[in-house]
């Protein structure tokens, strides 16, 4: 199951999903109160040291400066929308229809059209500087009731699966990229450092590696502004009309909005391709007959970015004139596709970079339940859940904000309700609630 759907579905299952029918295309009311819990937050604030950290480890002085201006500039000029008028951005939306990258049927889910989905309000919207609505640490990590859904819930699981990415590229490096005697290959052993990137002997880009998870969801900062009550906006899935995708055939490729605005984010700011496509990655696997969806996200996030996506070396086209994910490094080098043609020309940061975005298994129904356990604890706190803004506001969203949802639930799950009343109670004391 795609990403995003699977991730929609365990929402929807605890009975977290919330759809509002604010008009979004204005900016979001409690972006500032969002900003605040998130400022004061250790949590928060030591992940965002943590990607910072890792930031500099990047050896591409480029790349590193253009990420770390997206990401901890709060001044930062959004790329693809700079200068994009109110009749441009309907131009590229009447190009996002005719393609197939939208579903008529989504309308009414976002407030004031489908339209606000696909490009959510800016601070200084359709000038040649727009700029984010609110910090890119202060932002939530999914929908409202999905995995890390309290302020500064996105640098928190963007530290997870950056440790997990780069873990995993060690892991790859220490099986698969040592030499032993007469240069065949063994395992690293346990107590051995798994091989640096410079001395393995294969090639898996640490650049990549640690900027793909960085900068995957950095458009959550965009699509999940904050309501006034502590809710969020709704987030439009697009990228396909979610039937016919799959090269015209049966297939779904609708995913978050956040994961097509990234992308056109990166092409815009002059990304190499490579690591293009390994972001447009993180939703689905390219391999095993899903090539469409990476394909159709490419796509999509090129209207966006007004790019040519093969003109750019991020699509091709086969013998059949069908877009493909086009050769990378020295892939051209067998006619590959000619032997596997339901098979892309594959890299193994893509699926790497898939693999580490992964958590949300573990965190979407960490946080039903977390939600669960706050509420039957919220009274010994003064809190009426059926309160909703003062409820979310001044506990929910700064328990989870100073805690998070995974905490929470892994101790309800060794020490029960008491557990985690010491947890809260102690912010209490704090004064953090």
């Amino acid at each position: 199951m795609m990403k995003q759907a699977a991730a929609i579905a365990i929402v929807s299952i605890f009975g977290g999903l919330a759809v509002h029918a604010e008009d979004q295309g204005k900016l979001g009311l409690g972006n500032a109160l969002a900003v605040s819990t998130a400022e004061k937050s250790a949590l928060v604030q030591s992940s965002r040291k943590f990607i910072l950290t890792a930031l500099d480890q990047v050896a591409d002085g480029k790349l590193r400066d253009l990420t770390k201006d997206g990401i901890d500039n709060i001044g930062t000029c959004i790329a693809h929308r700079a200068g994009l008028t109110a009749a441009r951005r309907q131009e590229l939306f009447e190009r996002l229809k005719a393609e197939n990258l939208i579903d008529l049927a989504d309308e009414g889910k976002i407030g004031g059209g489908l339209i606000n989905g696909v490009f959510p309000p800016l601070l200084d919207d359709g000038g040649a500087c727009p700029r984010l609505p609110q910090p890119y640490w202060s932002a939530p990590g999914s929908v409202f009731g999905g995995h890390h859904s309290q302020p500064g819930g996105l640098p928190v699981h963007v530290a997870l699966n950056l440790s997990s990415g780069i873990s995993l590229a060690d892991n790859y490096r220490r099986v698969y990229g040592v030499s032993g005697e007469g240069g065949v290959p063994v395992v690293a052993q346990s107590g051995q450092p798994s091989p640096s990137p410079a001395q393995s002997d294969i090639a898996i880009s640490q650049d990549i590696t640690i900027l793909a998870p960085i900068w995957h969801d950095w458009a959550k900062s965009i699509v999940f502004q904050w309501n006034a009550d502590g809710s969020e906006f709704a987030e439009l899935n697009f990228g396909g009309n979610g039937k016919t995708d799959n090269f015209g055939v049966a297939g779904d490729s609708k995913t978050g909005a956040h994961h097509i605005i990234g992308i056109a984010e990166v092409m815009k700011r002059g990304f190499p391709a490579d690591y293009v496509v390994t972001h447009a990655s993180a939703h689905s696997v390219p391999t095993s007959g899903f090539e469409y969806r990476v394909v159709n996200w490419l796509r999509a996030a090129a209207i966006l970015a007004d790019v040519d996506p093969v003109d750019k070396g991020y699509l091709t086209k086969d013998k059949l004139g069908r877009l493909r994910l086009a050769d990378m490094r020295q892939t051209p080098s067998v006619a590959m596709q000619d032997i596997l043609p339901n098979e892309p020309h594959l890299l193994v940061e893509y699926v790497l970079h898939n693999i580490s975005d992964s958590d949300f298994t573990f965190t979407g129904p960490a946080t039903a339940e977390a939600q669960v356990v706050l509420k039957v604890l919220a009274s010994r706190f003064g809190f009426d859940p059926n309160d909703a803004a003062v409820y979310n506001t001044r506990f929910r969203n700064p328990v989870l904000a100073h805690l998070s949802a995974e905490r929470v639930q892994i101790i309800y799950a060794n020490k029960g309700l008491d557990g985690v009343a010491a947890e809260v109670d102690r912010l209490k004391k704090m004064g953090l609630i």
